[in-house]
């Protein structure tokens, strides 16, 4: 795995493709910043910290509306190869306004919304909708 944000954004896209209520990622700081993001935002309910066994686990709970899931898709932009930093003028919205960029700021990860009120660039890291 050479991109754990994209693993845990596709293992979600595949769990609600399936009808799943909820999915297990291995736990990293930046992950479940994602993961709080999107649940703060509306896409995935309620985000916890799990263990199983000595394996530290994100469990997030899938939202669905009227068994059509939350999260209609997502881009990662910026790889592991290749980085995309953009200035508070290059932040733009995503569908019209209906999804969301997670930007990595210097005062952490915010949405595009938020980068552009507190006028901030940074890394864009993945767009929702």
């Amino acid at each position: 795995m050479t991109d754990p944000i994209t693993d845990m954004l596709n293992q979600i896209k595949n769990a609600e493709a399936v009808g799943k209520t909820e999915v297990l990622v291995p736990l990293s700081k930046i992950k479940n910043e994602i993961a709080m993001i999107l649940s703060q935002q509306g896409f995935v309910g309620e985000v916890k910290k799990a263990a199983k066994g000595k394996e530290k686990l994100l469990k997030i709970s899938l939202k669905y509306d009227n068994e059509v899931p939350a999260i209609a898709g997502f881009k990662r932009v910026s790889k592991p190869g290749q980085r995309i930093y953009e200035p508070v003028s290059g932040i733009k919205k995503v569908r019209g306004g209906y999804g969301i960029s997670i930007i990595s700021t210097s005062k952490g990860l915010m949405t595009n919304k938020d980068a552009r009120y507190k006028k901030m660039g940074g890394e864009i890291i993945c767009q929702v909708w």
